[in-house]
């Protein structure tokens, strides 16, 4: 049995994978903007600011046109809103609990 091995499949474990803040993924779309403007081709500029044409892409949906005191803001209220639904689903499970046993349905 032979076994072929992709070559980008290679280049996924060597590759570095990071988690980019808001304010640095607004940065390089920044700079992914002006060599656009320069007629440069969104693969070269992916090649700049090293990243995958895919992330580009989601990039611009996410943060396209926003500054980078937004983006924080946005990201400081996505926590917020997270550490605030745990309780909320806390009590929603002890108030289903409740009716349950007020129903009988136990």
């Amino acid at each position: 049995m032979r076994v072929h091995i992709r070559q980008d499949w290679a280049l996924c474990s060597t590759m570095k994978c990071t988690k980019h803040t808001a304010e640095q993924i607004i940065r390089k779309f920044k700079t992914a903007e002006q060599l656009i403007a320069q007629d440069n081709t969104v693969a070269d500029v992916c090649r700049v600011i090293e990243v995958t044409q895919p992330t580009y892409h989601r990039w611009q949906q996410q943060y396209g046109g926003m500054q980078a005191e937004e983006a924080k803001r946005l990201t400081q209220l996505e926590k917020e809103n997270s550490r605030l639904k745990k309780p909320l689903a806390k009590t929603e499970l002890e108030k289903t609990m409740l009716k349950d046993l007020a129903d009988g349905n136990f």
